[in-house]
């Protein structure tokens, strides 16, 4: 009798133990589960960060080929643009037969170049020159900004370049503003690229610094036919200004320029992340 007893509580024990170790399985594989989930975010972490680390290369990279290191263009300045441009591309907004990023720098006086044209699949500077700001921005200097008809103000930001036409400063180039609240009135105001004899390092020394337009960024006439025929229809122009404007774009996202940019395992290993 008594030996009949432990044999029936040794068997409810081990009954009982049964569910105890299945739930013991079940919560070893939710953790393998969590395991593997935690791999598959740490790997997407590790392309995006890689993405990141290209980008920067990348961009470095031409900054350095294309000789822009020795201008006084700064490398953040080329960086917004390129991230601009990359956005636009990946918006499918601009040319594609066309690598061309043209930037302005209005934080430099206008007795400075600060007008360069980039081919960006070449990493080579095409132009780098004088280019004048509105009478209403500012004398040497452009401070102010605005998106308004009759300002005689330059407006920062992104453009698209559109076609040309024949006007009262001869060949000019229309460009469309991306940025709608500090550049999309561009068509309306008549701001196009133009040449003017005011933009001349003749003007600079005669004056202390080059003519002012209407708020169109005019161009040594010289030059004017060499520069539209490079940017003309559908390549991107970015005008930079002073941190105080407040100038902000959704075009300067790093993240979505990143979108489109993702590296191959090759690139990953290649770039020692």
């Amino acid at each position: 009798m008594k030996n009949r007893i432990l044999r029936g509580a040794t068997y409810i024990i081990l009954a009982l133990s049964f569910p105890a170790i299945g739930w013991g399985l079940k919560t070893d594989h939710s953790h393998l589960d969590h395991s593997n989930t935690t791999n598959q975010s740490l790997t997407k972490e590790t392309k995006a960060n890689s993405a990141s680390v290209l980008f920067d290369q990348y961009i470095s990279g031409i900054y350095t080929k294309s000789g822009l290191a020795l201008t006084s263009l700064d490398y953040a300045v080329f960086k917004k643009a390129f991230t601009g441009y990359y956005n636009l591309k990946n918006a499918g907004l601009i040319s594609k037969d066309k690598q061309i990023i043209s930037i302005v720098d209005f934080n430099k006086p206008s007795t400075e170049k600060r007008l360069w044209i980039v081919d960006l699949a070449e990493a080579k500077l095409l132009f780098n020159t004088f280019v004048a700001h509105g009478r209403g921005s500012g004398d040497n200097f452009a401070t102010t900004f605005s998106n308004v008809s009759e300002s005689n103000q330059s407006s920062l930001g992104f453009y698209i370049t559109d076609n040309t036409y024949s006007g009262k400063h001869g060949m000019s180039l229309r460009i469309n503003g991306m940025d709608r609240k500090f550049n999309s009135n561009a068509l309306n105001r008549a701001v196009v690229i133009h040449g003017a004899p005011y933009v001349s390092q003749e003007f600079v020394n005669q004056h202390g610094r080059l003519g002012r337009s209407l708020g169109c960024p005019a161009l040594p006439e010289a030059l004017t036919p060499a520069i539209i025929n490079t940017i003309k229809n559908r390549t991107t122009l970015y005008i930079n200004g002073p941190a105080s404007t407040n100038y902000a774009s959704d075009y300067l996202n790093e993240e979505s320029a990143l979108h489109q940019f993702l590296p191959s395992e090759e690139q990953i290993l290649a770039a020692g992340v």
